[in-house]
């Protein structure tokens, strides 16, 4: 059983909305759900009665009733949630009309700009507004490549209130990038920005969006938010498409209206990371990610309407639309746009601090990065408005569990979640309820029916294996863009057991309940038939102070596979033997000689996506002399280099 390094004390769990749901379950079905496990176990075996209990604890309003819950075949995917059901997503996140502040949003040099309810929603009525005059409607598609700013909130609940399609990606896309995304679902109109702002620089986009221009021939309406380039002119910009300025485009003031529509209706397009080819068209439905998102931030984030949540995040990640979905359970959210750590590792700190915030989302590379900065948030900061910190994006390792109690803050939730682009939401995560348990993620989250499932396709516990949901969820996509018959959607997910989602994850359900993920399935390391997990392997390196960052692959090597570990060290340390010793025994000592690297070799830089994973596949790639066909998908793609042909892996 993992170390309990924080629990919810009496009052905390009292005052928790999952406490308040736990005690209504009870009620309404004459129930004694004891803990968070009983009631996890009654929202998978009870889906219909769980789903219908978060329409009504969270007033999801339908303005044509259902006539079920749920219809579904003989094997997944065959679901159809809340058939006959309409409703709209943006008129869930505006509900709430008062004074309070509902946005803030920062920008790198420090500008704030900030929305109330009623503020947000008279910007969105404007919008709408001259989004069905320029002919938005049900189903078309408006596109963004937009920084982290309030416009993109108000575009996306402007767009989705008429019933068409969002979809997004972030300025720091590649050309490439924006096109393998957005020429696919061809957009009505396109939401840009002139000039963007990372780490102290300013950036024209004028060139760049030209090229893509000429690639967009569906577009009808360009409108560029001048942002970091406050010269920017609608002439700027070759286009047959009518280009508006957007303080020219609308004026806020009108009362927004939301247009009904079905519950399976699209509401988002997201992106697969695009690492291994052109990016997959993930279509989410309208009512299905509002229920899943109600209930992640209602219940397991126990956000309410006195709470402000904070996630690190570009809108072209999928936390960006998990982010902001919080404005449905009344908390505010705080968007910022630019780099965590300019113009130091405290900016973000700085941020938690002034802005009050109680919730506050980011991802393992960031605490390792102030560990390794010698940051000490708890004695440089007020932290007292903290209560939940989040963390996901990749494995999280107990060096760093123990880095935020020790050296953030004693009282507070660590909810480490793992989920996915593919379902926008969580399969596995933290709740108020329970206890945190030392490098692991608490557990399951509600209505999700998770195992961890053997290559022979049975449930295993405290054995590693592959993350399976095996009922059907709502949040499930309705499927992939140009995919009719349903076939790209069921070979992505459903291929490895027939009827039964696998999403990916080399994962690990540990005796007390908690989950832990060991790395993505395709890259898991396979040294003498025995599989591992990268994140097992990065979890010990991490220990090693000199190391700043690493990605571990396997590579061919005489009929069988080798464990070949690159690393990052810090200025001035030298990767001599007697550091690739620690190493290789720090390994040993805390897994198993399988996991030990028969190769260790420096690098200046470690090639991750946009939203900050390691691409363990295109290092793989790079070194088999194979090549990577999408590297606009990276952060970095010029670290790349340093992987080909490395005369170390010739021997």
């Amino acid at each position: 059983m993992s170390d309990i390094l924080w629990q919810p004390d009496a009052n905390r769990i009292a005052r928790s909305r999952m406490d308040a749901f736990r005690r209504e379950i009870n009620q309404r079905h004459s129930l004694h759900l004891a803990d968070y496990p009983a009631l996890h176990q009654w929202s998978i075996e009870q889906r219909e009665a769980f789903w219908q209990a978060i329409v009504d604890f969270f007033s999801i309003r339908f303005h044509t009733q259902a006539d079920a819950v749920l219809r579904e075949g003989a094997q997944m995917p065959s679901a159809e949630w809340f058939p006959g059901a309409t409703l709209n997503f943006a008129e869930h996140l505006l509900r709430r009309r008062d004074d309070a502040v509902a946005v803030v949003a920062i920008a790198e040099n420090g500008q704030r700009e900030q929305l109330t309810w009623d503020e947000l929603a008279r910007q969105v009525g404007g919008f709408q507004a001259s989004l069905q005059a320029a002919g938005v409607g049900l189903g078309d598609r408006v596109a963004a490549c937009m920084p982290n700013t309030w416009q993109t909130l108000v575009a996306m609940l402007a767009t989705t209130s008429l019933g068409a399609i969002w979809s997004c990606s972030s300025p720091d896309f590649g050309t490439q990038g924006v096109i393998d995304r957005f020429g696919q679902i061809e957009p009505k109109v396109l939401i840009t920005c002139a000039g963007v702002r990372y780490a102290g620089k300013d950036i024209d986009q004028t060139s760049k969006l030209n090229e893509i221009l000429a690639r967009l021939p569906s577009l009808q309406q360009l409108i560029v938010v001048p942002y970091a380039r406050p010269q920017a002119r609608s002439d700027d910009y070759r286009t047959s498409a009518n280009v508006t300025l957007w303080d020219d485009f609308y004026q806020p003031g009108a009362i927004p209206h939301f247009v009904p529509v079905p519950f399976a209706h699209p509401l988002y397009v997201l992106y697969s990371s695009g690492t291994t080819g052109v990016p997959k068209c993930i279509v989410h439905s309208t009512g299905g990610v509002l229920l899943q998102h109600v209930k992640e931030h209602g219940l397991h984030v126990d956000l309410s309407a006195g709470d402000r949540l904070f996630y690190y995040t570009t809108c072209g990640w999928m936390m960006w639309n998990w982010l902001v979905s919080a404005l449905a359970v009344g908390s505010a959210v705080v968007l910022y746009d630019g780099s965590p750590f300019h113009p130091g590792p405290e900016r973000l700190l700085e941020l938690l601090e002034d802005e009050r915030i109680s919730v506050f989302g980011t991802s393992p590379k960031y605490l390792a990065t102030l560990e390794s900065s010698g940051v000490k948030p708890r004695q440089s900061h007020d932290l007292s408005s903290l209560k939940t910190l989040l963390c996901t994006g990749s494995a999280l390792s107990p060096q760093s569990y123990d880095f935020v109690y020790r050296d953030v803050k004693a009282d507070v939730c660590l909810a480490s979640m793992s989920g996915g682009t593919d379902i926008v939401s969580c399969f596995v995560n933290g709740n108020p309820l329970s206890p945190v348990r030392r490098g692991a993620i608490m557990g399951k989250s509600l209505g999700m029916a998770v195992e961890v499932w053997n290559d022979a396709g049975q449930p295993v516990i405290g054995e590693k294996g592959e993350l399976v949901c095996t009922r059907h969820f709502p949040a499930m996509p309705i499927g992939l863009w140009n995919d009719a018959d349903g076939e790209k959607l069921r070979k992505s997910y459903f291929s490895l057991f027939p009827g039964i989602w696998a999403q990916g994850d080399y994962a690990e359900q540990l005796s007390d309940g908690a989950m832990m993920i060991h790395g993505r399935s395709d890259a898991v390391l396979n040294p003498g038939g025995v599989r591992i997990g990268t994140a097992e392997i990065y979890r010990q390196v991490e220990k090693i102070s000199e190391v700043l960052d690493c990605v571990a692959i396997g590579q061919q090597w005489q009929d069988d596979v080798r464990v070949v570990l690159f690393v990052r060290l810090k200025d001035g340390v030298a990767l001599d033997e007697t550091l690739q010793q620690r190493i290789c025994q720090m390994i040993r000592a805390n897994t198993t000689p399988r996991h030990v690297p028969a190769k260790i070799v420096e690098v200046t830089d470690i090639p991750r996506t946009l939203s900050g994973k390691i691409v363990e596949l295109a290092v793989r790639n790079i070194v088999h002399g194979e090549p990577v066909k999408n590297t606009d998908a990276l952060a970095n793609p010029e670290a790349l280099e340093q992987f080909q042909d490395r005369p170390e892996l010739a021997v």
